[in-house]
């Protein structure tokens, strides 16, 4: 596009774009605090204690503000969390994460945790098997995994090195638009960060086109889909180009401690600066007087004052639940009845009674079912989990010692839409669960003998422990609804540029989730966590 064209809904994405990568300016909110006065007559109440909480939270805590975190659950974290079964301790959520040399490592750093994670690199990003192929992706090298796919498919060289240099390329430009606090000349922005300006909306489907013409390697280039939740064809280009783009250039991480320590440190940066963190304890209400929130009540009776609120919960149980619905622009609650829950999870976790170390090659191993991205994800709405692909995490391949000795933990994930667990839902929120247990029975075991068929020969033989989750589990323990685990759909309608707000148009609320900008993963809730600390210390400015 000529700069000579760019219209005022260009400009929105050009500002919307350059917002999402801006670095947090101190002295803008050095400048604010200048002008508020004591922070004690500012106190915040954060509702939910998941990763964009806590985030926020602990900036708040940082600048001297009153916060206090609530939550219903009896631990922080949300998806960010680790349980304890047996002689085992499982990973809920984590398979690898971007947090290292980049914006979310620096947003960790401003909140003082980074330096508590101890963040081990993985073998390779991750293992992808499927019909007729087996590769594993390499570390902080995309020339050599251009090299690797070539060789798989020499047709398709020049698309797949273009394909793969411009989501690298992309990365950059974020990056870099990042280190300059999003600061940009509007009429050099399409010149500046091309590659940012021409995907800007594209789906992922398009971008692929744009490249590379043949089905199956379209298939491989896009096999991590299910880590945004959408197929190609539904996909923002830009999420999936920007995330997977830092991933080949800084690599893949895990936190040796699991994700639990994250939430942790999170929690007790908060709770050192003076703030609070209430478990088993939820928030019923959110006060309003003259349409601004004032406050939370809470189950029991109690209420919280405040100055600010910030929703850690889903967009939706926070308009539709926690206010009166008068309060709620008609417009509003119009668009966010019109955005769909993403997809949600079935996953087993299995302790094994054997070492699985060296053994079997992989951490993060995808199976492939070979019907391509846009059947696997109608096999996900469907349920079928006899035919979709699905992953497996072999964590003691990250790092010797993640398990106990001569033991092995494992987690199998399969992406399921909540329809195939409707049914049950009545009887599970009323106790009733026999039907629902010889499912999830079902469903786990069918998932442990793909595994065993594909990757891991003689599974069933070991198993120790077996757990498993379904998408009922996830809403129990997130009250996410439809137990989605990455808030709203990442839809072109509702992705990066388009993306509702973190400020929203109840006076005095704010949104710090999935459900907001810039949405789900690790790094994007952070993100937001971020965003509305800066946007409540800006309103109070």
């Amino acid at each position: 596009m000529s700069t000579r064209r760019i219209t005022r809904r260009s400009f929105v994405s050009i500002a919307a774009m350059a917002a999402l990568a801006a670095a947090l300016d101190w002295r803008k909110i050095n400048a604010y605090a200048a002008k508020l006065g004591p922070m004690k007559d500012y106190p915040t109440v954060v509702i939910g204690a998941g990763l964009g909480g806590l985030c926020c939270a602990a900036y708040l805590a940082k600048q001297g503000v009153p916060v206090t975190v609530v939550e219903q659950h009896s631990i922080p974290g949300g998806y960010a969390t680790a349980f304890d079964r047996g002689r085992f301790t499982f990973e809920v959520s984590l398979h690898g994460t971007s947090i290292h040399n980049n914006a979310t490592a620096r947003i960790l750093d401003n909140v003082g945790v980074l330096k508590n994670l101890h963040l081990v690199q993985l073998p390779e990003i991750y293992r992808l098997k499927g019909p007729g192929l087996d590769i594993s992706v390499p570390q902080k090298d995309p020339e050599a995994f251009i090299t690797l796919l070539s060789k798989h498919f020499p047709a398709e060289e020049k698309g797949i090195r273009s394909y793969v240099s411009e989501m690298v390329g992309l990365s950059e430009e974020v990056e870099q638009l990042h280190e300059k606090k999003g600061k940009f000349i509007k009429i050099l922005f399409p010149v500046q960060y091309r590659k940012m300006w021409a995907i800007r909306n594209k789906t992922l489907a398009d971008f692929l086109n744009d490249h590379v013409k043949n089905p199956e390697v379209q298939s491989v280039l896009s096999s991590l889909w299910g880590y945004y939740g959408l197929p190609p064809s539904r996909l923002s280009a830009f999420y999936y180009a920007n995330a997977t783009g830092g991933f080949l250039r800084n690599g893949s991480f895990y936190i040796r401690e699991r994700s639990q320590k994250l939430s942790d440190a999170l929690a007790q940066a908060i709770e050192e600066q003076g703030g609070k963190v209430l478990y088993n304890t939820e928030v019923e209400k959110i006060l309003l007087k003259d349409g601004a929130a004032t406050g939370v009540a809470l189950s029991g009776g109690k209420t919280l004052p405040a100055r600010a609120v910030v929703s850690n919960a889903s967009a939706l149980t926070t308009f539709k639940q926690m206010l009166p619905r008068d309060a709620v622009p008609p417009d509003y609650m119009k668009k966010l009845e019109g955005f769909k829950p993403s997809i949600s999870s079935f996953m087993v976790w299995l302790g094994l009674n054997s070492e699985l170390r060296g053994k079997t090659q992989g951490c993060g191993i995808h199976v492939s079912s070979g019907m391509g991205p846009e059947a696997d994800y109608l096999s996900c709405t469907k349920g079928e989990v006899d035919k979709g692909s699905f992953s497996v995490s072999i964590y003691d391949n990250i790092y010797e010692g993640y398990s106990k000795p001569g033991t092995s933990s494992l987690m199998l994930l399969f992406l399921c839409g909540y329809e195939p667990w409707r049914r049950f839902q009545a009887g599970y929120k009323a106790g009733n669960k026999a039907d629902y247990n010889k499912e999830k029975t079902r469903w786990a075991d069918i998932l442990i003998r793909r595994a065993e068929k594909e990757v891991i020969p003689g599974l069933s033989s070991m198993i120790e422990v077996k757990d498993a989750s379904t998408p009922l589990t996830n809403w129990k323990y997130t009250r996410n609804p439809e137990g989605a685990i990455y808030g709203f759909e990442q839809s072109m309608d509702n992705a990066f540029m388009n993306r509702i707000d973190n400020r929203t148009p109840v006076k005095g609320l704010y949104l710090a989730s999935a459900w907001g900008n810039p949405g789900g993963g690790f790094a994007g809730v952070l993100r937001a966590g971020e965003q509305a600390f800066e946007k409540i210390m800006e309103d109070w400015a």
